[in-house]
């Protein structure tokens, strides 16, 4: 009976324990709800707090573990991490570029809030409502992951940064969207517009310079014959002090640095007088003095046009030698060596010839492109004597054809001096470069015109091939050499009795030429220019006029390369292998065929009748530059420059070196030609001291501004003491400097490392 009472009771007994559990999962329920609508309420007032201090506040940073309070960050390294286990030291590298630092430094906020990490579990606390300046990160879907969080600054450091970046071309408008903020950033937008409106707007000088540079590119891709290349004008445009004018002086340092002379070649006379002083046009300028400063770009593009050519190829370092100032300074240093050699004697039975001072030495180069180098006597005149017998037979060649000419004269070395009365196996004289032959080449010469025009004529061939430089006559060695020519004259009646002379020829008449050729004046200067002219086919290089033909250069090349040097010519062929004529006045016309034209000029002679220096200047050329005819055998003349090519030998390391102390002096072409060579302008050296450090120390505004315009060299690279160039124009009161680079967008060091390490 009892056990039937339990069965029924037991059911019972889990209804009421139902009953009961109910009861307390309500009430438990009840107070979960409630609490949960606590904490959204209280989600709710920290929202709206939050949204009322910043729209752009960051969110809390993720902890792991316990935190030690506020991650902090110094200026140059990083301290990363939540407690010092685990805390990670990184050194910061950044681009310190305006371009690549406004990104990260427009981030700074007027008025933001700093969150700490937090400290402790449970809801998160309001943020503090003391207002203070950090710069603040854009979040990207694929940044949300970094567990780093954004440094906390103080607000005097805050407003320190603030300050130090107000002004300069990153300084940007806040990111707020508040009213104040709207009203500041329309104001920054108006004046940044005005700005831009007073250095760069559409209505001056410099924007009309660039857009005729547009109009000119356009031109040059049909054309590059008729305009100047728009890249190497732009390197002459001074764009800040005269609006886009082309500076002048610039542009002639530049253009006599290739080797051209601009005030004496006449392929460039009339550009020059376009950039007369006068007026009137009337008044030819000699040298810079009488030059404008300054000219507009358009009438820079019309005066250039007729002579752009030569002086894109110029400007470019595309002529025959591109690397002319280096070729210099080699042909300098030959002459140096030669200063103090002495040997030989002027020629005594002339008498002129043997009262000229011995101790004259002048050598002149003559490119086929017209590059022109002088040094030493080149401008005293001199006669050429038998250099005038390989222009003699060009002349005759060139109008009569070698056939007719060689029935007079034969192409043989002789063997013999240069005076001998001797014949050839054919009855002849061996060849037009010795006295026999000269005298019968002569007799051929405008046969049957009178003396005086026959003389008037070869001066007239003699000055063409000069470029119309000096050729003239002394009357004096003339007479001097006339009154003791006993031997020629002996030579010229062993000729006419060998019947060598065309039919009726006046002997007297043609030993009288013979003597007034050899007493044609030169200078080292002019005589370059002709042998420059045999080297260019016959074409004069400085005036493009044809002289004579290529055939009749040939030739006469050929028979200067085997007969021109007298009794030395064989030894000559060996160690020089160039075409030569000698004269005993002391002067040697050289040809480098398809390259250039040499005179050098030293009085005394050797045994053979040669200059004594003259022999030694060209063995030393040949030992050093790769001119020997057969230099160009695989192997050969290895060691030896050749002008023609660009040089490799100065290395990455020299160039740096090279280019840094053109900034520090103020070398602006040099500059120049290293930035037509591709050197790297922010090349620093072990200091961290670029071009542009160095620049501003100096104060030289006009090499501040190519470096930063047309080198594009970075405006804000920082030295081994952290240092821009700002910071340097500050310390040395370089005011001009200082307004530039602000305008650039220079800043201080300090501030690239505060935003540097804010972006990092």
């Amino acid at each position: 009976m009892s056990d039937t009472v339990k069965l029924e009771d037991t059911p019972k007994k889990e209804e009421r324990v139902k009953k009961s559990s109910s009861k307390e999962l309500s009430k438990k329920e009840k107070k979960e709800k409630k609490e949960k609508e606590k904490r959204e309420k209280e989600k709710e007032k920290e929202a709206k707090s939050s949204k009322s201090n910043s729209s752009s506040t960051p969110p809390p940073p993720k902890t792991n573990g316990q935190s030690n309070g506020t991650t902090s960050t110094s200026s140059i390294k990083l301290t990363l991490g939540n407690n010092e286990d685990d805390a990670e030291t990184k050194v910061m590298h950044w681009d310190t570029s305006p371009s690549a630092l406004k990104p990260s430094v427009q981030r700074v906020e007027a008025e933001t809030i700093a969150h700490q990490t937090p400290t402790n579990t449970g809801p998160a606390e309001p943020a503090p409502s003391t207002p203070i300046p950090v710069i603040v990160e854009p979040v990207s879907e694929e940044k949300e992951k970094k567990p780093d969080p954004p440094a906390e600054r103080s607000p005097a450091m805050a407003e320190k940064i603030k300050i130090q970046l107000k002004g300069t071309e990153i300084d940007q408008k806040p990111t707020s969207k508040s009213a104040d903020d709207k009203k500041q950033a329309s104001k920054v937008g108006a004046d940044d517009k005005k700005q831009a409106s007073k250095v760069g707007g559409a209505s001056t000088p410099s924007s009309r310079g660039s857009s005729v540079l547009d109009q000119l590119a356009a031109m040059s891709q049909t054309d590059d014959k008729k305009t100047l290349s728009p890249s190497l004008l732009r390197l002459y445009i001074d764009e800040m002090d005269k609006d886009g004018m082309v500076c002048i002086r610039d542009f002639l340092r530049h253009l006599k640095r290739t080797g051209l002379q601009p005030f004496r070649d006449p392929r460039l006379a009339k550009f020059m007088d376009s950039l007369s002083n006068d007026p009137s046009g009337v008044l030819t300028i000699q040298s810079e003095i009488g030059c404008k400063k300054f000219m507009t770009v358009e009438d820079f593009i019309d005066a250039t046009s007729p002579v752009a050519y030569i002086l894109n190829k110029a400007l470019s370092s595309n002529l025959i030698i591109p690397e002319f100032t280096e070729f210099c300074k080699e042909i300098a240093s030959i002459y140096k060596k030669l200063l103090p050699v002495r040997g030989g004697l002027n020629a005594q039975y002339i008498p002129q010839l043997a009262r000229v001072n011995p101790d004259f030495l002048g050598i002149s180069i003559c490119t086929v492109d017209g590059q022109r180098f002088n040094i030493g006597d080149t401008d005293l005149p001199f006669c050429i004597q038998s250099c005038s017998k390989a222009l003699n037979y060009a002349i005759n060649v060139a109008e009569l054809g070698p056939n007719k000419v060689h029935q007079h004269l034969g192409k043989e070395p002789s063997g013999i001096g240069f005076n001998q009365i001797q014949l050839d196996k054919n009855g002849l004289p061996h060849n037009p470069m010795i006295n026999p032959g000269a005298i019968s080449c002569c007799s051929v010469l405008k046969n049957g015109w009178s003396l005086d025009d026959r003389f008037d004529y070869t001066i007239g061939e003699y000055k063409k091939m000069a470029g119309n430089e000096f050729v003239g006559f002394s009357n004096a060695t003339f007479l001097s050499e006339k009154s003791c020519a006993d031997q020629n004259f002996a030579i010229g009646y062993f000729l006419k009795e060998h019947g060598v002379f065309p039919p009726n020829t006046n002997l007297k008449q043609t030993l009288d030429l013979y003597f007034q050729l050899c007493s044609v004046e030169a200078t080292c200067e002019s005589a370059a220019v002709i042998a420059a002219t045999l080297a260019n086919g016959g074409v004069c290089p400085i005036t493009q006029e044809s002289c004579v033909t290529p055939d009749a250069v040939r030739n006469t090349l050929s028979l200067m390369y085997s007969c021109g040097m007298y009794d030395y010519s064989g030894e000559w062929a060996f160690e020089v292998g160039l075409p030569g004529k000698s004269g005993v006045a002391g002067s040697i016309f050289i040809v480098v065929p398809n390259l250039m034209g040499i005179c050098v000029w030293s009085p005394p002679l050797d045994a053979l009748g040669n200059s004594y220096r003259g022999i030694e200047f060209a063995k030393m050329l040949c030992q050093r530059f790769s001119f020997h005819q057969y230099d160009c055998i695989s192997g050969g003349g290895g060691h030896k420059i050749d002008p023609r090519r660009y040089q490799t030998s100065e290395t990455k390391e020299s160039q740096i070196v090279n280019m840094l102390f053109a900034a520090s002096a103020s070398d602006s072409v040099l500059l120049q030609k290293y930035l037509q060579t591709g050197v790297d302008f922010d090349m620093p050296d072990y200091d961290g001291r670029t071009a542009l450090h160095l620049a501003v120390c100096g104060g030289n505004l006009t090499v501040v501004k190519f470096l930063i315009d047309k080198a594009k060299c970075n405006v804000n690279p920082l030295d081994r003491w952290n240092s821009t160039p700002l910071d340097d124009a500050l310390k040395y009161e370089q005011t001009e400097v200082t307004a530039y680079l602000e305008r650039k967008g220079g800043v201080k060091g300090e501030v690239l490392i505060l935003a540097a390490a804010q972006q990092y």
